[in-house]
């Protein structure tokens, strides 16, 4: 009796999970297949499947001659995976002086860290702006880098943190003890929090992919246009021309979409085993 609630407590639990991501997911089908659809059709019979007869690419074909999207997306991955990489890296190597050495003010460094979590960074747009003209850095892709490395480090700091302290010092030790460097042993240690890389990879994945208002401030120069800018730009120039609408709004978030997924498993990885311990 008690093995069969569990079961139908476990169906119901699925069931709601697998209902909850199609209301989800729903939208973004429905955009991406309607970007496939002539406008009759988009209006006529928005849910309908794509057939040969209401199949057209005049939308991408509009993207294509009126838009430089190829390189709005190519900013766009050149800033995110370069804005998460200088987070990971740099919120490990703090993350793990943080929880390995102990010295006077590192309570006092851990707290103004996680303060960053809190303080949106919005609030420095014009400190911000004012250090970008000094430095020359204003319509370059490192401008948004390096706010973008700025704005996700506290996160990043804080999490990491928190796993690298449940590690065994042990083995940490022991490494120490054969000879090895302290770069070493922080090599040693990254395998082991790897579901937190993951989750903290995750979470800073949406923010910088899907930011309009440093791009708008700090590169809105056509070649450093990122997909989200440079699709915003473009409905507002073909805002009554439907299938380019969509088809612009599919390419800024299928990709987004996609890398989600691929680190999601990641994520939730990440956040049972911080749950756990």
């Amino acid at each position: 009796m008690l093995r069969r609630r569990l079961w139908v407590s476990q169906l119901a639990s699925h069931a709601f999970l697998l209902l909850y991501c199609a209301l989800a997911l729903f939208p973004i089908v429905l955009l991406i297949m309607n970007s496939f659809k002539n406008q009759l059709t988009i209006f006529g019979a928005p849910f309908a499947l794509p057939t040969p007869e209401t199949f057209t690419l005049e939308g991408y074909r509009t993207l294509a001659e009126g838009a430089n999207f190829g390189r709005y997306v190519l900013n766009s991955v050149i800033v995110t995976v370069t804005s998460l990489g200088l987070i990971l890296i740099s919120g490990a190597m703090a993350a793990f002086a943080l929880s390995e050495y102990r010295f006077r003010l590192n309570t006092f460094l851990g707290l103004y860290l996680a303060l960053g979590i809190m303080v949106p960074i919005r609030l420095g747009t014009v400190g911000i702006l004012n250090l970008a003209v000094e430095l020359h850095l204003v319509n370059t892709l490192w401008a948004l880098i390096l706010v973008y490395t700025a704005q996700g480090l506290p996160l990043a700091v804080f999490v990491l943190t928190s796993f690298m302290r449940q590690l065994p010092r042990d083995l940490k030790e022991a490494a120490r003890l054969d000879g090895a460097s302290e770069y070493r042993v922080f090599s040693l240690i990254l395998p082991l929090i790897r579901p937190a890389l993951g989750a903290v990879m995750a979470i800073s994945l949406i923010p910088v992919w899907n930011d309009l208002w440093f791009p708008l401030i700090l590169a809105p120069g056509e070649s450093t246009k990122t997909i989200v800018l440079g699709a915003s730009v473009f409905l507002g120039q073909f805002v009554n021309d439907y299938n380019a609408v969509l088809a612009a709004l599919s390419i800024a978030i299928v990709p987004a979409v996609v890398l989600y997924v691929l680190f999601s498993r990641q994520l939730v990885r990440g956040l049972t085993e911080g749950a756990i311990k």
